[in-house]
């Protein structure tokens, strides 16, 4: 079970060492209260992969899972997130530095340093390792492979624009992970919501890179539109948003049509769901073909309804069916 960072460009990684020298580049005095560590890993974007991992959950179960299993995946889930956001924040700190537009963070400025992020990293690590192993023996052995995958995600910008991939197919593990914690094996429903939201995540954090295109190429920091050139990104978000929406109408015709799934399909509900989806998707892709950076963190933040609204399409599929 998989969460990480959605705001992949904003997190990006120099060549130097991690715990290499000092990396505040403001004045503040350290502030270790709640409000503060909650900034530090953007609490608020678990709505990009949580909801996913209880639509793979409650179709799993085909309903409601029971609060054991519900609580466990959330803390899973939350923990994951919380791991890879502070790793990720410990890791780019020094380039962070750099950016104008992230040199305020809580790192860079020095309101937290590189050692809290550290711990931060290391509870969300136990939170996700106690729920993993308390779900089912397949969910604990996917934990060594979450967590490579979470970790290793800051370095694949320092060498591939296929970082966006990278991150893509790591939280849309996320859906799969809310099927696995519930049957305690894969199913092609689990595979195709990975695909979704895999290349989904791996479209939006296309276009996050725009808004740090002239910061990603001036320090060597790889994405999409710094490499290949902004036509071509524009171009891959709409084949990414194409794979997801396919994928998405795959789940649907799978749980109606496949005879070997045993319970009822999504009904109506899940295929309007897609609808808008789609629509919500297609005018994020027209957005940016106009607009390009000036517009991407406009489009971008389209994004953070998509999930709460594929969940509760796919809730009242199962309530009214």
């Amino acid at each position: 079970m998989v969460g990480g960072s959605p705001n992949g460009r904003t997190d990006v990684a120099d060549h130097a060492p991690a715990f290499a020298g000092p990396v505040a580049s403001g004045s503040g005095a350290v502030r270790r209260d709640l409000r503060t560590y909650l900034s530090l890993i953007k609490v608020e974007h678990s709505l990009f992969a949580l909801p996913y991992a209880y639509v793979g959950m409650i179709i799993a179960a085909d309903g409601w899972p029971g609060w054991r299993t519900f609580l466990l995946i959330t803390l899973a889930m939350v923990g994951a997130r919380t791991a890879a956001m502070a790793a990720n924040r410990v890791i780019d700190a020094r380039l962070d530095a750099l950016n104008p537009r992230t040199a305020g963070r809580e790192i860079p400025s020095g309101r937290l340093t590189r050692i809290d992020g550290v711990v931060v990293a290391l509870l969300g690590v136990g939170a996700l390792a106690f729920a993993g192993s308390a779900l089912n023996p397949l969910t604990l052995a996917l934990l060594p492979v979450a967590l490579a995958f979470l970790i290793a995600y800051p370095y694949t910008k320092r060498f591939t624009w296929a970082c966006h991939l990278w991150l893509g197919v790591t939280i849309g593990a996320a859906a799969a992970g809310g099927f696995i914690a519930v049957t305690g094996s894969f199913h092609l429903v689990a595979v195709l919501l990975w695909i979704a939201v895999a290349a989904w995540v791996a479209g939006f954090d296309v276009i996050y890179a725009f808004a740090d295109l002239g910061h990603d190429r001036e320090h060597g920091v790889h994405s999409l539109p710094a490499d290949l050139g902004e036509d071509r990104a524009v171009f891959a978000v709409g084949a990414l948003y194409t794979v997801s929406v396919l994928a998405l109408m795959g789940v649907g015709l799978v749980t109606d049509f496949d005879p070997s799934w045993p319970y009822e399909g999504l009904g109506l509900a899940y295929p309007l769901m897609w609808a808008v989806v789609v629509s919500f998707l297609i005018q994020q892709v027209r957005a940016l073909r106009r607009y390009r950076n000036a517009r991407a963190l406009d489009a971008f933040n389209v994004n953070l309804v998509l999930g709460p609204l594929v969940l509760l399409g796919t809730i009242l599929g199962l309530v009214w069916r």
